[in-house]
């Protein structure tokens, strides 16, 4: 038993490497992920769109240094480190300006430096064997999977997070309080809404389930908001929530109580059509939203806000398209039958602390972020000085406009500095050289976003579904005590599918959509 045990060991580092998810996961950023953020980035017209950027792909070149004398040469980590350098590659993305009814040919841009992660498949020493490595000043046994910015190795850390796109109910209070709530954190694109709908008893005159969601002020009625995706009928809105005759009766007095906050003129009402009737409810809908996220603008900018608003910010991960808000009203209709439920003691509240309700952000998924950032605020600055030729009247062109060091020093200063987009401070850290140990230690260290200055006793506890995947005894005492963690030796982190993709192994199956 005792050698098929070490022989299933050696099988598995044949395979992955402690480090392996880091490596992997920017190689995914590399060689996919920088490329779709490109393609989904707003094109940039100027002038009203006399002129328009097109752009192409992007390529990278391994990492090169250019000399005093101005000659280009080959850098390996050893010389970045003595010599406090970047190890980073550099970057080119086909460009064409071009002017109404033009199509002009792409040219090769340069656009920044993208640091470079040990290791990775871009880098010098990927597939070096041990004589090779030794022969260019590095160790054998170094994992790699860190960067090295200024000369100082920075390791990037993974961030634990609340899993996105999944609805999360919590009780609040006692179970005799009868107050829960039900929170989807929707993120696309980089973009991350928090969606809070929360059941509590109303004071004197109020409703009992209240949304939240961005740009929104406050929390408004959820039955004004199914208004406003389309659910105009009492009936409607009432059965898409639930077939529960109790529920059914907390919702037709939402209603009652919503409807009198909307002001329906019931003299307007009276000879309408039923299809005006509904027209008319999901108009009122909307100018209450539009009066909470632009009072005091006219009432035709209110109603396109507070459309914009909801197809923007309300659940984005399921489509920013108007043809969408049906789909998001169904999601929240089924969001409210599974928070009631809760009240009513029919299904148990969420345990956050549950590892199939967290995911793990390695340095692919931390570094996209950071790139879409850095790079709007290259077509930014790109925007602003083609403006600038035109207004003084000069010659367009793109490479005087790109300016390359926008894209370098915001990639740069995060990674050297651990302040990353988002307000989040420590996300990438000097490497730990204390100890071979130490090391691999710091590379496989999984932190918790929670503040270390509360006592969250049940996020530090160790929870049993973290058997296999954190390491029970690797945490540092004192008030990180918990919060940061290890994955185990043998874990290895598996990425997310495409949906799309997903949802075409389906129809191969023959499974049918209803």
């Amino acid at each position: 038993m005792k050698n098929n045990t070490w022989g299933l060991v050696d099988a598995f580092f044949n395979k992955y490497d402690l480090v392996d998810h880091h490596i992997k996961s920017y190689n995914d950023f590399v060689n996919n992920r920088i490329q779709n953020i490109i393609d989904i980035t707003e094109p940039i017209t100027l002038e009203n769109g006399k002129y328009t950027l097109k752009t192409g792909k992007v390529s990278i070149e391994k990492p090169f240094t250019k000399e005093a004398d101005g000659s280009k040469s080959m850098i390996f980590p050893t010389e970045a480190r003595l010599r406090n350098l970047n190890y980073s590659a550099h970057m080119y993305l086909e460009m064409a300006l071009n002017e109404e009814g033009e199509d002009n040919p792409l040219e090769n841009v340069y656009i920044g430096e993208l640091p470079l992660m040990l290791k990775s498949d871009i880098c010098h020493l990927n597939g070096l064997d041990k004589d090779e490595l030794v022969a260019q000043g590095e160790d054998p046994q170094d994992p790699g999977g860190y960067f090295i910015v200024n000369g100082s190795e920075r390791a990037v850390v993974t961030m634990e997070e609340i899993a996105p796109n999944k609805i999360i109910l919590e009780r609040l209070g006692e179970i005799e309080e009868r107050r829960a709530k039900a929170i989807v954190t929707s993120i696309k694109s980089g973009f991350r809404a928090r969606i809070s709908l929360e059941y509590k008893k109303p004071r004197k005159t109020g409703v009992f389930l209240r949304i939240s969601f961005p740009y929104v002020p406050g929390e408004i009625p959820l039955v004004i908001l199914l208004r406003a995706l389309g659910f105009t009928t009492d009936e409607e809105i009432i059965t898409s929530i639930s077939d529960n005759f109790n529920f059914q009766m907390i919702i037709a007095d939402d209603i009652q109580v919503s409807d009198a906050a909307l002001k329906l003129d019931a003299n307007e009402m009276e000879g309408l059509s039923k299809e005006e009737r509904n027209e008319y409810l999901q108009t009122a809908a909307i100018k209450y939203i539009g009066n909470r996220v632009a009072k005091g603008m006219t009432e035709e900018y209110r109603i396109k806000r507070a459309e914009d608003v909801i197809d923007r910010y309300l659940l984005p991960h399921m489509g920013i398209e108007t043809e969408k808000r049906d789909v998001k009203a169904v999601y929240l209709a089924e969001m409210t039958e599974m928070l009631l439920q809760v009240i009513h003691e029919q299904r148990e509240p969420h345990d956050k602390d549950h590892y199939t309700n967290k995911r793990l952000r390695v340095s692919g998924d931390l570094m996209e972020d950071l790139f879409r950032v850095a790079f709007t605020s290259l077509t930014r600055d790109m925007t602003y000085q083609l403006e600038r030729s035109i207004s003084r009247g000069k010659e367009l062109s793109i490479k005087q406009a790109v300016r390359s060091d926008v894209l370098t020093e915001n990639i740069k200063h995060a990674i050297a500095t651990g302040n990353w987009v988002g307000g989040r401070a420590g996300v990438s850290q000097l490497l730990d050289r204390t100890s071979y140990m130490g090391t691999l230690s710091h590379l496989r260290r999984v932190v918790s976003p929670l503040t270390r200055s509360q006592p969250h006793f049940e996020a530090r506890d160790l929870h049993p579904t973290q058997f296999g995947k954190i390491c029970p005894n690797e945490t540092p005492e004192g008030p990180n005590c918990g919060l940061v963690k290890n994955l185990a030796l043998l874990c290895n982190i598996s990425e997310g599918s495409d949906t799309d993709e997903i949802k075409d192994v389906i129809k191969k199956m023959n499974v049918l959509e209803e």
